[in-house]
This record gives structure tokens, C-alpha cells and sequence, in this order.
């Protein structure tokens, strides 16, 4: 609960108490001054009609001495009397109290009323005298010096003073009446401003309470409006920010889901950094890129590249866009950095860097696609247009002679028919056109089929062929049978030209958990280690280690390899040099292989 003090309630409170008091303390003064002058006033004017009056009779009786009852009766409680016959004498006196002697003598030896025994006119004058009721205290009195018998020249002067008494009672009373007032006033005010706190501070309150909700982001929360002064107009208007800020922060979250989706969905990496040159925001390409830099990296504090940097450096100093295209990390990156601004300064700098990697080894591997490919077409060509004019020109001395030419001819032509043949098979398996005519077939019978094929070619050169499966007659497998004796035969084939006389080619067949396991093995020459990565490539060449006969196209492996990724299966190759190579592939089982065939 807040305290009275630092509430509204407390400081309306204080407010209306300080002004009450203060205007109280106003009127006390000024109604003091006024019943001062008042009864100062009323006391001289009383002093003058007692005055006249003993005037009157001592001018009847002549005799002053016997007057003196009478006068007693005319003068009032308050008011003393002192009459002398010249200044410093006094005849006799009407006095009480204490001090009376000492005040007769301060009026009488008082040189201003001097006048008043030679003159008509009275005199009255303030004076600080002993106190008449205390012994060691001077208060203020009105004294009156009123002539008499005024017609001699030097005459006798009556002086009537009047205790101050009357005054002080009445200025008590008024105070009292004052501090009266004030307590009446402290109660009203404390009431008033406790019932304004009904009125003012619980709306105020509940609109703080509301005030909290909508900070912690609670936007439904509202304030009941109760009344139609203006805190009820602060209560709707409070009611409507909460309405709009709601809004605004679903238009705000609509607006960064958005831009959020828009940069996680991009492939390109995108960074934000501030002026610190410290990365903000990335994106999830942004997040590995930043990942395997960090691998790579030589320094804990550095999480870019220093081309980077160099370029971030560049854009926040000259606050221009840069757009570069750079080698970092053995990778090709499009980078184009732009400058973020806050106002008229510039606060970060945004970087979007595109992988150009693939790109540049898709350029590599077209350039060197038709290198190849002229490479390979030229020593058919030129050996077709060298035989060609042989026989034009009538160069063979027979027939034999021109019958070898032309089967050199007709050889090369198939050759360079074989060759634009896997070309254009090859294009359409990259392209994703090639069309699977798959079928539910036994596994052991199809393999062994298509190894016994190359059985006499294999002992022409004196090679053992064998085959191996430890599936049954009839466990099926789902497959193009054509595309995979296609596969087959080129990998049997590889495998029996480049393994030496008395070697061995095994072909056997097993099952790796939902896939079956097929592995061209020989004992032939190898791959060298660093080429293994290359051997599916299209017109790979290990020449050191593996030479093709004459009629290979160099395509053959790239084409395998398409085609098993088609049957959804993978092919790898496991060699060492002297030792032997094997191709292993794997092709899913189906799912019907527990039927019998």
C-alpha cells in the first residue's frame, strides 16, 4: 500500500491544509489589526465622553475635592482617573491595581501633555506603562489628557487611562475562535480529502494497477470507467492505448513472423551486425556458415573471415553499399553488404552471402565435360577421316587391306555411337528424366543370370568369374531389370578388363539389414587413394593405375552410379593399389519378400 504522504490523497491533503491555514493566518492578522484599532477606538471615544462628562461636573461643583464620589461613579471598571492641577502635582486619583503610584507619576512628569494645561484641546497618546496587574511588566495604555475649566488660562487636567485588559480578552477570544476555526477546518479537509479519494485516487489506482498488466504485455486488460469527468475520460482514453497498442504490437509480431519465415526460407546466409561490428541476427544458413568458420578458425575472437571484416569496415566508414565476389576458406562467396540507419546515422550494417561454390564447380565440371568429350571424339574422327581418304585415295594395295580399313571405320563409328549414346543417357538420368520400369523379380536368379554372361569372356582371359548369395530362389527384390544388368555388366566388366591373368572377379549377393549388399570384387591393379572421390565422375581416368580398353567411353561409372541413386540405393567403392578393388552397392528390398515366387 503507498503511503499517505506520496499518494495524491496525502498531497491534496497537505495542499488544502496549507491553504486553510494560511488563509486563517491571513484573517487572524488582519482581524487582529482590526480589533485592535477598534477597540483602541471605541476605548478613546469612551475615555472622551467620561472625560466630558467629569469636565461638566467639576465645572458645576467648583470643587474639585467634593466631586471626587461623583467621578468615581462615572468612570467605568477599566479606566482609571488622575487629575492635576498643573504638570507634576496631581490633586487626587482614581486608580487600582498594582503599580498605581508608578503609572500616576509616568503620566503626570509625561512632557506632551504639558499643552493640555494651557490649552482647550484634549490629548490622547499610547503609552508603555507598568502593568496594573503584574509588578515587573509593562504593557500599553490609552491615555487622555482633557482639560478643565478651560475658560482660565492655567487650568487643571483630568487623565484618564484605561487598562489594556479588555483589549487582551477580546484578542484571546478572537484567537480562540481562530484555533477553533482551524480544527473545525483540519476535520472538513481530512474528511474532503478522503472522500476525493473515492472520487480520484481508487480510478487512479485501478488505472496503475492496468498501467502494470499492460506493461507485463497483458493488452486485454481494462479499466472500468465509472463516472464522465475527466478521469473517466482518462479511463477511456487508457482503454483505447491498450486497444491500439494491441494492435500495433499484432501488426509488429505479424511483421517480424514475416520477416522471420523470409530469412529462415532463404538459402542465402544473411548477418546483421552493429556498429560494434558484432553479429545481431543471422539467419539459419548464416548459423552453419558461422559453425564451420568456427571450426576452421585460428583466432577465438574473430567469427568471420578478415575479408569480411575489411569489407563491414569499409561500409561503416564510407556508408556505401559493397557487393563483392571473393574465395574464402576454399569456398566462392557472393557478398554484398549494405548499411543499416537509424535516422541520419548509421547503425549496423547488414551482409548476404551467397554460396557460389557449386556454381563455380558446375562451371569447372562443364569445361572440363566438353574437354573431354572433344577429347574423346577427336581420335574417332580423326581415325574415321584418315582411313576414309586411305580408301578415297585408292592408298591399300587390297582388298584385305580395305576390308580392315573399313572394320576400323565401322569400330570407331560404333564407338563414337556408344559414346554420344551414354552422353545423352547420362543428360537425362542428371536431368531427372530417366523412367524405372521396376518389377517384383527373385534376387538370386536375376544376379546370377547376368554374371554367367561374362563367364566365357572372363576365362578367355584366363580370370575366375564366381557368384555368391545367401538369399534363396525366391526372396524378391523390386527393380528395372534392364537398368541394373545394365549396372552389372559395366562393373563386372571394369572389373574383368583391369585385373591380370589368373586373377579372381567375385560377385556376391547378401542382405544389410532392409537392403540387399551386391559387391563386384578383383584382385586386379587398384585406384589410387587420392582418386577414389573421382572414379564416378563422367571420363575419369586413373591412366598410372587403370587403362580402358579400347572400347570404353569413360561414362560408364557416372551412369551406374545414377542409376542405383534411382532405385532410391546408394554405390561405393572400397581399393587399394595391388590388392583389388570392390563396388559395393545396396538396393532396398521389397516389401512383398517373405512371398514365394
Amino acid at each position: 500500500m503507498i503511503r499517505i504522504w506520496g499518494s495524491v490523497v496525502g498531497k491534496l491533503w497537505v495542499t488544502i491544509l496549507l491553504l486553510v491555514s494560511f488563509v486563517l493566518f491571513v484573517f487572524t492578522v488582519l482581524m487582529l489589526e482590526f480589533l485592535s484599532k477598534y477597540h483602541t477606538q471605541q476605548s478613546e471615544a469612551l475615555l472622551r465622553q467620561e472625560a466630558t462628562t467629569i469636565a461638566r461636573v467639576v465645572d458645576d461643583h467648583k470643587s474639585i475635592a467634593s466631586t471626587k464620589s461623583i467621578i468615581h461613579d462615572i468612570l467605568s471598571d477599566e479606566t482609571n482617573a488622575v487629575i492635576a492641577d498643573k504638570p507634576g502635582h496631581d490633586l487626587f486619583s482614581l486608580q487600582e491595581g498594582v503599580n498605581s503610584e508608578k503609572i500616576k507619576e509616568r503620566i503626570i512628569r509625561e512632557k506632551s501633555f504639558n499643552k493640555a494645561f494651557t490649552s482647550s484641546k484634549p490629548i490622547v497618546k499610547e503609552m508603555m506603562l507598568p502593568s496594573s496587574t503584574e509588578r515587573d511588566h509593562v504593557e500599553s495604555y490609552i491615555v487622555l489628557a482633557f482639560p478643565l475649566n478651560v475658560e482660565k488660562m492655567e487650568h487643571s487636567v483630568v487623565f484618564i487611562y484605561q487598562s489594556p485588559d479588555a483589549i487582551h480578552r477580546t484578542s484571546k477570544e478572537t484567537t480562540k475562535i481562530v484555533f477553533l476555526s482551524a480544527i473545525i477546518a483540519f476535520l472538513l479537509t481530512t474528511f474532503f480529502a478522503f472522500f476525493l479519494s473515492t472520487r480520484i485516487t481508487s480510478p487512479l489506482l485501478k488505472i496503475r494497477e492496468a498501467a502494470f498488466e499492460l506493461a507485463k504485455g497483458h493488452f486485454d486488460k481494462k479499466v472500468p470507467v465509472l463516472q464522465n469527468d475527466e478521469i473517466g475520460q482518462l479511463g477511456i482514453a487508457f482503454n483505447q492505448m491498450g486497444k491500439q497498442l494491441k494492435h500495433h504490437m499484432e501488426v509488429i509480431n505479424q511483421e517480424k513472423e514475416q520477416l522471420s519465415s523470409i530469412l529462415t526460407s532463404m538459402t542465402d546466409a544473411v548477418i546483421t551486425f552493429n556498429s560494434e561490428r558484432s553479429i545481431i541476427l543471422s539467419n539459419p544458413p548464416a548459423d552453419l556458415l558461422l559453425q564451420k568458420w568456427a571450426i576452421k578458425k585460428r583466432d577465438e575472437h574473430q567469427l568471420i573471415p578478415n575479408e569480411i571484416y575489411h569489407m563491414l569496415d569499409h561500409v561503416l566508414e564510407m556508408e556505401e553499399v559493397l557487393r563483392e565476389e571473393l574465395e574464402m576458406e576454399g569456398a566462392y562467396f557472393l557478398i554484398s553488404i549494405s548499411p543499416l540507419y537509424s535516422g541520419d546515422s548509421v547503425r549496423g550494417a547488414v551482409a548476404v552471402l551467397r554460396d557460389k561454390t557449386e556454381e563455380h564447380r558446375l562451371d569447372k565440371l562443364r569445361s572440363d565435360f566438353i574437354a573431354n568429350v572433344s577429347h574423346e571424339l577427336r581420335t574417332p574422327i580423326a581415325m574415321l577421316q584418315g582411313y576414309s581418304e586411305a580408301i578415297i585415295d585408292d592408298v591399300v594395295s587390297s582388298e584385305e587391306e580395305r576390308n580392315e580399313m573399313i572394320r576400323i571405320i565401322y569400330d570407331e563409328s560404333q564407338r563414337m555411337g556408344r559414346l554420344v549414346t551414354d552422353l545423352l543417357d547420362l543428360a537425362r538420368m542428371e536431368s531427372g528424366n530417366i523412367t524405372l520400369y521396376k518389377e517384383v523379380v527373385p534376387i538370386t536368379p536375376v544376379f546370377e543370370r547376368i554374371t554367367q554372361k561374362f563367364v566365357q569372356a572372363a576365362r578367355e582371359k584366363h580370370i575366375t568369374l564366381t557368384y555368391s548369395s545367401s538369399f534363396d530362389d525366391v526372396t524378391l527384390i523390386s527393380l528395372d531389370e534392364d537398368r541394373i544388368e545394365q549396372v552389372l555388366t559395366n562393373l563386372i566388366d571394369n572389373a574383368i578388363r583391369h585385373t591380370r591373368e589368373k586373377g579372381i572377379v567375385q560377385v556376391v549377393v547378401d542382405q544389410q539389414q532392409d537392403y540387399a549388399r551386391i559387391q563386384v570384387k578383383d584382385n586386379g591393379a587398384g585406384i589410387p587413394k587420392e582418386d577414389i572421390e573421382y572414379v564416378f565422375e563422367r571420363f575419369y581416368k586413373a591412366d598410372k593405375a587403370r587403362t580402358r580398353g579400347k572400347g570404353g567411353t569413360g561414362l560408364g561409372l557416372a551412369i551406374t552410379k545414377n542409376i542405383i541413386e534411382a532405385h532410391k540405393g546408394r554405390i561405393l567403392v572400397e581399393s587399394e593399389v595391388d590388392v583389388g578393388t570392390s563396388f559395393i552397392f545396396y538396393l532396398p528390398l521389397a516389401k512383398v519378400s517373405e512371398n514365394k515366387f
